[in-house]
C-alpha cells in the first residue's frame, strides 16, 4: 500500500469514527416526550373582515367553558370551512379578551361533510391525548360549531370511515351523534 493510500485510508477511518460518535446517545428505556403547540407558531390568526354578508357561528374557549363568538365572513360556510376557522383559533381582538381553542393548530382532522341533517368528522389519529387536560374541549368545539348551523343536527366523528367513540361531556364515550346538548353545561350562557 502506498504511503498515500495508507494515509486517505487512515482518514477515511478517522473521519467514520468521528461521524459515529457524533450521534445522539441510546437510552434503555423509551422517554415520554412532551408535546407543545406554541399557538401563534403553528397557526396564523384566521383573517376576517367585519363586514361580510353572512354571520359564521363558532364555539371557542374561554376560562374551560365553551363561548359563541360570531364572525361576518363572506360567504355561508360549509362544514369544511368551519372545521378550518375552529383549527385557525381566535382572532386577535377574540384572543385579547381570553379566548382560546382547544383546536387551535390541530391535525388530526382528514375532512368535515355534511350531508342529509348530519356532519361528519373524519380523524386520522385521536384527538384525545393531545397533551392537553381538557380532552372533551376538541369535541365539543366541533358538535357545537358544526350543529349552529340550521341545517346540521347531528355530528358523528369517523375513523377511516367506520364511526369512532368520542367523549360527551360527562366523560362517558358514545359512537352516536352528538348535539350540542351532549356538552350543555360546557357552554358559557
Amino acid at each position: 500500500m502506498t504511503r498515500a493510500a495508507a494515509a486517505l485510508a487512515a482518514t477515511g477511518g478517522l473521519l467514520l469514527a468521528l461521524a459515529a460518535g457524533c450521534g445522539v446517545p441510546t437510552e434503555d428505556a423509551a422517554r415520554v416526550m412532551e408535546q407543545t403547540r406554541p399557538a401563534a407558531a403553528r397557526t396564523p390568526a384566521p383573517a376576517v373582515t367585519a363586514t361580510g354578508a353572512v354571520t359564521e357561528k363558532l364555539y371557542l374557549v374561554r376560562d374551560g367553558l365553551l363561548v359563541a363568538v360570531e364572525r361576518k365572513v363572506p360567504s355561508r360556510p360549509d362544514a369544511r370551512q368551519l372545521v378550518a376557522d375552529l383549527i385557525a383559533g381566535p382572532t386577535p381582538a377574540e384572543q385579547d379578551d381570553g379566548i382560546t381553542s382547544a383546536l387551535q393548530g390541530i391535525t388530526a382532522i382528514s375532512s368535515a361533510t355534511d350531508a342529509g341533517g348530519s356532519a361528519t368528522v373524519e380523524l386520522s389519529t385521536a384527538l384525545e391525548g393531545t397533551g392537553r387536560s381538557d380532552d372533551v374541549l376538541p369535541f365539543a368545539q366541533l358538535v357545537c360549531t358544526l350543529s349552529s348551523r340550521t341545517e346540521i343536527s347531528r355530528v358523528v366523528f369517523t375513523r377511516q370511515g367506520a364511526r369512532i367513540s368520542v367523549p360527551r361531556e360527562d366523560g362517558s364515550l358514545t359512537e352516536d351523534p352528538l348535539t350540542c346538548a351532549d356538552y350543555a353545561g360546557l357552554v358559557r350562557r
